[in-house]
């Protein structure tokens, strides 16, 4: 199998996005192609930059930081366990401008907050999955792969916190 992807700017930086060769997006990662490879967790025969392939998960990134988009319609193949899935799954849930914390996940869940917070972490397909959204119980914008000011740029930009 080959993996797709792109490199391209955002208001919070470089974002790569990576879809296999039905389309499906398999990793996103704020940064370039290493940052990518990173979030990449299956395996693949090769990693090839195409742009056309690309268009539509990249178009719709952008729409979100225009403001013209505050949910994605593409099709998701990250690789994970079935917790890591459930997990995923109930990221997807949050809606744009709002936050969970951990424990709120973990209870609705039936979990530990420490098992959120692992699934959490190893999400492949940030942003789009978005991880960014959850928060510890005192509000502390705890942990985020790409660094705590993209979380606070990201939650900023969705009214789920005021800004400075």
């Amino acid at each position: 199998m080959n993996v797709y992807f792109d490199t391209f700017p955002t208001p919070a930086g470089e974002f790569s996005i990576a879809i296999n060769d039905v389309g499906a997006v398999v990793a996103t990662a704020f940064g370039s192609e290493t940052a990518l490879r990173a979030q990449l967790k299956s395996s693949f025969d090769e990693l090839i930059r195409s742009p056309k392939r690309v268009a539509s998960p990249r178009a719709q990134v952008l729409a979100y930081f225009s403001g013209k988009r505050n949910g994605f319609d593409l099709s998701l193949a990250p690789v994970g366990t079935p917790f890591q899935q459930r997990v995923w799954t109930a990221l997807q849930e949050i809606p744009f401008g709002e936050t969970r914390s951990y424990g709120a996940l973990a209870k609705m869940l039936a979990s530990g907050s420490r098992a959120i917070g692992r699934a959490n972490a190893a999400n492949p397909i940030c942003l789009i999955v978005p991880c960014h959204r959850v928060i510890g119980a005192d509000g502390s914008l705890t942990g985020f792969a790409f660094g705590e000011e993209i979380k606070l740029r990201l939650l900023r930009h969705e009214g789920a916190l005021a800004a400075a």
